[in-house]
């Protein structure tokens, strides 16, 4: 179930907001600037679903995206607990960053944690699946996929270079709680 924690950016073991209503999970995240949908598949998605099958069963959605925002580039990202470098990408996502753009990420299947830092606040977003999140470009965040990831996620981008990210230096994501898988 998806699940919004909400801190004090200098409070980390004291949470001010912990919801899993989607209304108000939707209107926090919303009053930060940050969309939050849900999608539903219009085909059957199973854990064996090649990535052009469930492209194509979200395709209506996908396409309503790219006109309204003008993204270039779309694909799929699934992680596994048995992924070699799982270790290595999930250090990478941890590290508080922006984008230029906004990073777009819907879950077909699994969960992730999109933890922003926002106006003093941190937003920590267990996105599952049918969950849509869009962070807006130059937004402090960062992404915990667990120790033990198990997602698949579609991803829309601007940049047709795909992730690029601009690291704050800032090591705020090491005092807060990550996801545990």
């Amino acid at each position: 179930m998806s699940h919004l924690s909400v801190y004090a950016d200098n409070r980390p073991g004291k949470a001010i907001l912990k919801t899993s209503q989607f209304t108000d999970i939707k209107q926090s995240l919303e009053d930060a600037g940050v969309v939050l949908e849900r999608w539903s598949a219009r085909a059957e998605i199973g854990d064996d679903t090649d990535n052009e099958s469930i492209l194509a069963a979200y395709r209506h959605e996908i396409d309503k995206l790219i006109a309204e925002r003008g993204y270039q580039t779309v694909d799929v990202v699934s992680m596994h607990p048995q992924h070699p470098d799982k270790d290595v990408f999930r250090q990478k996502f941890l590290a508080e960053h922006t984008h230029s753009e906004d990073e777009v990420r819907f879950f077909v299947r699994g969960q992730g944690l999109f933890v922003i830092h926002k106006d003093g606040q941190v937003f920590s977003m267990l996105c599952e699946k049918d969950d849509l999140i869009s962070v807006p470009a130059n937004t402090k965040h960062w992404f915990d996929m667990g120790p033990n990831p198990r997602f698949t996620a579609i991803r829309l981008f601007n940049n047709a270079e795909g992730w690029v990210a601009k690291f704050t230096g800032d090591e705020i994501a090491k005092r807060f709680p990550l996801l545990e898988n």
